[in-house]
């Protein structure tokens, strides 16, 4: 079965994965086709412009349910996305109906893609989100294995750090997002199972509720970490208004006092996330990302 990854993959991957991405490329018809042939699928399409980290294909189940095959590369941490669908259930996110995580296969339900919540107004956009994420900030389960915020963003940090060395101009932005970084971490409020990158695009409208959360990248720690992506969704729109800085310290408030967070954390890790994307779309050759992500951190 000959598979067309979209394009939109395949630049994701030589942007993120250098090592292994083209193998896993080059295996993924036969991994395609080994998945279908074994639960017994009917290919319909390959779901494009699909995700940045993974293959989406809308299927059929031998019984004429529609559903969706993903197949994910190792470092897109399947098994971790398998953990958190599963102790989610249902609630607030795409239920999995199968999933052979160890070769990054997940068989899901059919949600609508071509519906997210960014096709609603902006405000009501924003509620609907936020009432998304208040049912899947659940309690992890005992002994898991997920990544913490502190470890993610440990990670992150390093990065930063090299990326600031070889871009000044990013530097005090690198420079005060690491400083709210440590301050942040010293006390967090609570701790539970985050999306870790949910944004409008990744919340699409479904039959059993409303809006249903996809493609997470799972880790537990405080909420107004997972909140903060949102905070910056449809960037492009407040860059380009001219009271773009008021509209983003607004929107701070706004969600922060919707799900009971304080504000100045979710300032703080706004701050944190942007930069650290920005330095990144830099780092990877995507300037105009880079330029609009360290704008939008320059307001906060």
């Amino acid at each position: 079965m000959a598979i067309e990854p979209p394009q939109r993959l395949v630049r994701a991957l030589g942007e993120t994965r250098r090592d292994g991405g083209a193998e896993w490329l080059d295996e993924l018809s036969e991994l395609v086709e080994q998945a279908v042939r074994l639960r017994e699928l009917t290919v319909e399409r390959v779901q494009a412009p699909g995700g940045r980290s993974s293959l989406v294909l809308l299927v059929r189940q031998a019984d004429g349910t529609p559903a969706v095959l993903k197949l994910a590369p190792p470092w897109a941490r399947p098994q971790s996305e398998r953990a958190a669908l599963v102790r989610w259930d249902g609630l607030g996110a795409v239920r999995l109906l199968d999933a052979d995580a160890e070769r990054g296969v997940l068989l899901l339900e059919r949600l609508h893609p071509e519906m997210s919540v960014r096709s609603l107004p902006e405000a009501k956009a924003l509620l609907e989100a936020a009432g998304t994420l208040r049912r899947l900030w659940v309690e992890p389960p005992a002994g898991h294995s997920f990544e913490t915020v502190a470890a993610r963003t440990g990670r992150q940090a390093e990065a930063m750090r090299a990326g600031a060395e070889t871009d000044p101009e990013a530097a005090p932005l690198v420079e005060a997002a690491l400083a709210a970084r440590e301050q942040l971490l010293a006390a967090p409020p609570e701790e539970r199972l985050l999306h870790g990158t949910l944004r409008q695009s990744k919340i699409l409208a479904g039959e059993r509720m409303p809006w249903l959360a996809v493609g997470p990248d799972p880790v537990v720690g405080e909420c107004a970490f997972d909140l903060a992506r949102l905070v910056r969704d449809r960037v492009e729109d407040l860059i380009a208004s001219p009271s773009g800085a008021s509209i983003t310290r607004r929107r701070v408030k706004r969600l922060a006092e919707s799900l009971d967070l304080d504000q100045e954390r979710l300032r703080g890790w706004t701050l944190f996330r942007a930069v650290e994307s920005g330095v990144r779309a830099r780092r990877v050759g995507r300037p105009l990302d880079a330029e609009l992500l360290l704008e939008f951190a320059s307001w906060l």
